[in-house]
């Protein structure tokens, strides 16, 4: 029995290393997301500033780095974690999403309530969604820079004002908005509990304030400007 039982063991202890090293990367490249997107959306509060504070900032980003590193030679490094980031936190996702369907073959007669946030329903199907609109608003304001109305334009400033005084255009800003916030709710949550550090009851409250607060500040601080757009305060 020993001889059967030993390599199903070791098989299950690979199994279970390799779905831990997997929820760790999804965590890692979590963060690194997370501190992406605080910095994109410092970025984009500077609209409020005016024209020329937010063309400023864009420009400073073109230059970052000057002269070690060629134009726009920061940005490129950091497109290039970040496409890495994304290419690990999708593969992570799908195989770990692989690995539980197929171990549940059979859909339970009456789901239960596991205590898992709301946010965590959707988490796959809000990806998905994440994902597409990331595509979009690649090409409308990183590759294409093309004014609703027709044209290239290398102004950042009235790219951001031309998108969102078209009231559709903001409506799916504001959609993918709340998809980030619920992402990164039930995400943020993940990776506290991956990392170890939600071991008392005192921490698992902590860290699912703090990832309530964050996803609140991050998807409510992108959607100011659009909504403030579209009330025509920034023009």
């Amino acid at each position: 029995m020993a001889s059967v039982a030993t390599p199903t063991l070791v098989k299950n202890s690979r199994s279970t290393r390799s779905t831990i090293a997997l929820k760790l990367l999804m965590a890692v490249s979590g963060i690194v997301f997370i501190g992406f997107v605080l910095l994109h959306m410092y970025g984009n509060l500077k609209a409020f500033a005016g024209q020329e504070a937010y063309n400023d900032y864009a420009h400073h980003l073109r230059i970052l780095g000057e002269p070690m590193l060629p134009r726009e030679g920061a940005l490129w490094l950091i497109r290039a974690v970040l496409l890495g980031s994304l290419v690990v936190h999708v593969y992570a996702a799908v195989t770990l999403w692989l690995r539980a369907r197929k171990a549940r073959t059979v859909k339970y007669v009456m789901k239960k309530h596991t205590g898992a946030i709301p946010a965590s329903r959707m988490m796959r199907f809000g990806g998905v969604a994440l994902l597409l609109f990331l595509i979009w608003h690649l090409l409308n304001f990183t590759v294409g820079k093309v004014n609703v109305q027709g044209g290239e334009t290398n102004d950042p400033y009235n790219l951001l004002v031309d998108t969102f005084q078209v009231w559709w255009m903001t409506l799916i800003y504001l959609a993918a908005m709340a998809m980030l916030g619920a992402h990164l709710h039930h995400g943020t949550w993940s990776a506290c509990q991956t990392l170890g550090i939600t071991s008392t009851e005192r921490a698992r409250t902590l860290a699912k304030r703090f990832a309530f607060v964050l996803a609140v500040i991050i998807s409510g601080g992108f959607s100011l400007v659009p909504i403030f757009v579209l009330a025509g305060v920034i023009d």
